[in-house]
């Protein structure tokens, strides 16, 4: 008998793993056949069935995985934060790709030879499917940003709680849980605007209205928020309403790109320039500008990146952009 088929499915998928990736794997797996191979690790991962190797061997690296845990044919059990912490481990799938299957062949064969052989799997129904038209175009960004945002104000509630702000909190000495230090960072925002009675703001991306509403209440300004997002902004419109300052307040559906009515005397903008994109940026920066006061103050928020990035690495398939935020970028500190 062939030694290969002795050894139970889950070694042979442990072993294949690690020849492909090129690093001991440091998680217990377990397969469809109740086979388990590996050390004690704070999750297992479970390949339910051999539709995961084929969606692992069609679309090596983290889309591979990604849609086979979409699926249902791949699980986590145990702690999955515990498992996305492991050194090196996430970067090295991530970064993987076809040119590191052909260093590796004998993993992928091992792959191949324990039911990888067959047809393409379909990819999950919620996956965003193949993107139209030219890239942070203003139909393209409409698309991406409804794909993330329009799915429910309901779910967003549980999500982010009372605050409805989709951004990093500042936890200042007087913050006492997550609502205070998120109303800690609006305030700063807007104490770095300089933002007094009878200003003009704009607020691009203003998302729920958080920050329109924070600047309008305990700043006087007058505001105009923008979103892509039409559930967004029925929410912050009923919420400006119950806050009782409909009047000072403006939410509309736009792309900041169709903004005429400026000057403003401030423009505040969290969380949002990620979905602009590198392309984009110049433009975002001249319109912003444009818009403004002279001496007038723009407060840009965004994630960035702290180290030199691979120029693709934003249009790489996997979890972000095919299921989350399509079209997304995370751009360097320095090129902001």
């Amino acid at each position: 008998m062939n030694a290969d088929t002795t050894r139970s499915a889950a070694v042979r998928v442990r072993d294949a793993f690690e020849k492909i990736l090129g690093i001991p794997v440091p998680v217990r797996v377990r397969c469809w056949d109740g086979s388990v191979s590996g050390p004690d690790s704070p999750a297992t991962v479970v390949f339910r069935n051999r539709r995961a190797i084929r969606r692992v061997l069609w679309s090596p690296g983290e889309l591979g995985l990604v849609r086979a845990y979409i699926a249902g044919d791949l699980e986590i059990d145990g702690d999955v934060y515990a498992l996305l912490s492991l050194p090196g481990l996430v970067n090295r799938v991530g970064a993987f790709d076809i040119r590191d299957a052909r260093r590796a062949l004998g993993g992928v064969w091992e792959l191949a030879r324990l039911g990888g052989v067959g047809l393409r799997p379909r990819p999950p129904a919620v996956e965003v499917p193949r993107r139209r038209g030219i890239k942070h175009s203003r139909a393209r960004d409409a698309s991406s940003v409804s794909h993330h945002y329009d799915v429910g104000n309901a779910f967003y509630r549980i999500f982010l709680g009372p605050s409805m702000v989709y951004s990093c909190a500042y936890w200042d000495e007087t913050a006492d849980g997550l609502d205070a230090a998120q109303r800690a960072k609006l305030d700063l925002v807007c104490r770095k605007l300089g933002l007094r009675p009878g200003m003009r703001l704009l607020d691009v991306g203003c998302g729920w209205g958080s920050m329109a509403i924070h600047a309008a209440r305990h700043y006087g300004v007058d505001v105009v928020g923008v979103t892509l997002s039409r559930e967004q902004a029925a929410w912050a419109r009923k919420a400006a309403a119950e806050a009782g300052l409909s009047d000072r307040l403006e939410f509309r559906v736009q792309d900041y790109r169709d903004v005429d009515d400026g000057p403003f005397d401030a423009i505040s903008s969290i969380g949002m320039s990620e979905h602009v994109g590198d392309a984009a940026l110049p433009t975002y920066a001249a319109t912003l500008h444009g818009l403004l006061r002279p001496q007038g103050r723009l407060l840009n928020h965004a994630i960035a990146a702290v180290s030199t990035r691979d120029p693709g690495g934003n249009d790489k398939p996997g979890l972000i952009q095919n299921y989350i935020f399509p079209d997304g970028e995370i751009l360097p500190l320095s090129r902001t």
